[in-house]
């Protein structure tokens, strides 16, 4: 991979007003905010990456601030061998000021988008998509599910998704042991036979009622069941709930660093790995845990629920693993999804459909957003 040196770096927040809230168990977002990362080197090529900024969706102004005078500075007119090494180099040197900034999610996100971005530039300047770039095995389309449920209206809403053309579903759950079991009773019976169905609790219990939940679960035919309790908590807790359940267990997105994910794949009670590439490692951490989740036999399934650019990018890391995961596609109505990744993938008997187009194979089509963009910066 020929090297990358860096001329032009912008960041582009927007927020898009929505209808209805988004609801998990740990907050509620009434807006939708979206980061994006455009990265440009000497020769013109270009490349784009995206944040994650989910919650609390007022900390995505923060995060383009962080590029705008912290690592933008840092990566400007400086060479890199590929986006690994950049990618390496800016994990080490920020560890201090994780330290001092007790911001280590933080910087971690932002790392993740400039590391998608680099990637998309490096495939760009090979001509292949960033799948083919990561695995010439590669898939050109990846099952997808429904995801973004919100407790109430849950039945109507997978009715809905089913119409869109999607085969599986993911409801959250934590609202309370009578709405959890009549939404996922009314759910289930009404599911077809090839349709797979699974919840998130979104690190809403604690262990005595998560194992209570989980006997009462037992009976419906959970794919899994999502980080039930919060992702800290030790591992022998972990493994008792595993124990008590025959309901699979899903996990990882709320985890940072390759150690915290080797442990996770070797702990035994994790079968669905579900790292987030815009909440850490962008491609290159992403695509070392993909190894890992291989070399144990587990499944990886991206966490996704934002724009465009991260989906995609999910979407290629996903076709890449060519395994039996599913990727997350958030189901509730926001146009910096469609609108921010032009061509948006088809959804094909189920299946997110990519191009073969270089890098992500996408754009982000600014002046179909220009009004829901808040703030844009730029550093040359």
């Amino acid at each position: 991979m020929s090297e990358i040196k860096i001329s032009r770096v912008e960041c582009f927040v927007f927020r898009a007003p929505i209808d209805v809230p988004v609801v998990a168990a740990f907050g509620v977002s009434y807006d939708r905010p979206v980061i994006l990362v455009r990265i440009e080197d000497q020769d013109g090529a270009v490349g784009w990456g995206e944040v994650w900024c989910n919650f609390p969706n007022s900390g995505a102004e923060h995060r383009a601030r962080w590029i705008e005078t912290l690592l933008a500075p840092r990566i400007l007119n400086r060479t890199f061998e590929s986006p690994e090494a950049a990618f390496d180099a800016l994990t080490a040197e920020t560890h201090v000021w994780t330290i001092q900034s007790g911001e280590p999610g933080t910087i971690a996100q932002c790392l993740g988008g400039i590391d998608i971005a680099l990637w998309d530039l490096a495939a760009r300047r090979k001509g292949i998509s960033l799948r083919q770039m990561l695995s010439p095995a590669a898939l050109d389309s990846v099952p997808a599910y429904a995801s973004g449920i919100n407790p109430d209206g849950a039945a109507e809403m997978v009715a809905r998704s089913r119409g869109a053309g999607f085969r599986n579903f993911k409801l959250k759950i934590g609202f309370g042991k009578e709405k959890d079991i009549a939404n996922i009773s009314q759910i289930v019976g009404e599911l077809l036979d090839d349709e797979l169905f699974m919840a998130d609790a979104n690190q809403a219990w604690d262990l005595s009622t998560a194992t209570d939940m989980v006997g009462e679960l037992a009976e419906y035919p959970l794919t899994w069941l999502e980080e039930p309790l919060p992702a800290d908590r030790p591992t022998e807790e972990w493994s008792a709930l595993r124990a008590a359940s025959g309901i699979s267990l899903a996990g990882g997105e709320n985890l940072r660093g390759e150690a915290a994910y080797r442990d996770l794949v070797r702990a035994g009670w994790c079968s669905f790995i579900q790292p987030d590439a815009c909440k850490w490692g962008g491609v290159t951490g992403s695509w070392r845990v993909v190894q890992m989740i291989a070399d144990e036999g587990l499944t990886y399934c991206p966490h996704f629920l934002a724009g465009g650019i991260g989906l995609v990018a999910s979407a290629h890391l996903l076709a890449a693993a060519n395994g039996a995961g599913l990727l997350e596609v958030d189901f509730n109505t926001n146009p910096l999804r469609e609108g921010l990744a032009d061509p948006y993938p088809e959804l094909v008997d189920g299946a997110f459909a990519l191009n073969d187009a270089p890098g992500l194979g996408v754009e982000p089509d600014l002046a179909a957003v220009q009004d829901m963009q808040v703030l844009h910066v730029e550093v040359t």
